[in-house]
Formats: structure tokens, sequence, C-alpha cells
């Protein structure tokens, strides 16, 4: 084997590395940071699809309100993301 071949071998596990591990890796962790910063009150999306906000935080159990007075028992990783909340154009034309 050449070095030539080397070369290009080496170039294409750094591209690799780059386009596939690199982006999973900071996507994971982004996720992990998010996780972490959950608090109670937040609204969360499950990854089954459903909203609710979260009542109660026991380690890697949280306890999730769906609707008035039915709570759902779910693992942490089961949450997808945080739902942020939004304002309509109507409510910033009245802050201004």
């Amino acid at each position: 084997m050449d070095t030539t071949a080397l070369i290009i071998w080496a170039v294409f596990a750094v591209a690799m590395y780059a386009f596939l591990i690199l982006p999973k890796k900071r996507q994971q962790q982004k996720q992990d940071a998010m996780l972490g910063a959950l608090d109670e009150g937040d609204e969360v999306l499950l990854n089954s699809g459903i909203y609710g906000f979260i009542s109660t935080i026991d380690d890697s159990i949280l306890w999730v309100e769906v609707a008035e007075n039915v709570e759902l028992k779910v693992a942490r990783s089961s949450i997808s993301g945080r739902v942020m909340p939004t304002t309509s154009a109507n409510e910033e034309d009245e802050n201004e």
C-alpha cells in the first residue's frame, strides 16, 4: 500500500467522522442539556406526541399532567423537547 492510498483512507476517515459522528454527538449533547434543565411546570412534548406539563420530577421519572387530574408517569428519556411559549402578532402589537 503506497502513501497515496493511505492518505486517501485517512481523509475518508476524517470526513466520515466530521459528517456522521460529530453532528450526532452535538445533537445528543443538546438533548442531554435540555433534559437536565427540565423543571416542574415546564410544558413538554413526549416522544409519543403527547403534550403536557411536568408536575413532579423524581430523578429519572417524571409525572406529566396531560389533562386536569390526569398524570402520566414517564421516563426522563421519553421527553422529546420543551415547548416554548409563542407570542402571537396581536400580543406583540399590544406590547409596543
